[in-house]
């Protein structure tokens, strides 16, 4: 089921390999193991996607195409699960990380404003950026850890599950 699922969703990788904007990486691009759908490459994507995902950064899909390429992660899960802080998401988990990180740092935080704008914002970003900061990272390490580990856990639970199964359909 995990192959099937994730094989589901996911586009031909000759499709991607012929995109010309990729083309700045030459040969890497078509190491199969960029492409394959084992334990380990789907792993190792969820850990390094759901990382870029909780940080505050620009260009987050290619840190993550970054890391996938030497860490021989799924190319396509570890940059699609980037896109978990999309442009709906991002407040509230980039809040709650800046909560985080104020707790940790213990120090006071910001309220809200009764009316949001642009130079409230910019405001908060020059003088509370070390507590989102350091709330992100925190939360991209605890999150790209659990996510390797169960993703790591489910494929064997749904492997092992699949393998009694058989068994039982022989006797």
């Amino acid at each position: 089921m995990p192959r099937r699922f994730f094989k589901r969703y996911m586009p031909h990788p000759d499709r991607i390999k012929g995109n010309k904007s990729l083309r700045f990486l030459g040969e890497l691009i078509h190491d199969p193991n960029l492409w394959h759908l084992n334990r380990h490459s789907v792993s190792r994507a969820m850990g390094i996607g759901l990382f870029w995902a909780m940080l505050p950064i620009p260009m987050q899909m290619l840190a993550s195409a970054a890391c996938a390429l030497p860490a021989r992660a799924n190319l396509p899960i570890a940059v699609g699960l980037v896109w978990l802080t999309n442009p709906i998401t991002m407040p509230p988990v980039f809040y709650c990380n800046y909560k985080l990180g104020t707790w940790l740092m213990d120090t006071p935080a910001v309220s809200m404003p009764d009316e949001l704008t642009l130079s409230w914002v910019t405001e908060l970003l020059r003088s509370q950026w070390q507590p989102l900061y350091l709330g992100s990272l925190v939360a991209a390490v605890i999150l790209a850890v659990l996510g390797y580990g169960a993703t790591q856990a489910y494929w064997r639970w749904w492997v092992g599950r699949s393998w009694r199964r058989r068994q039982q359909d022989r006797r």
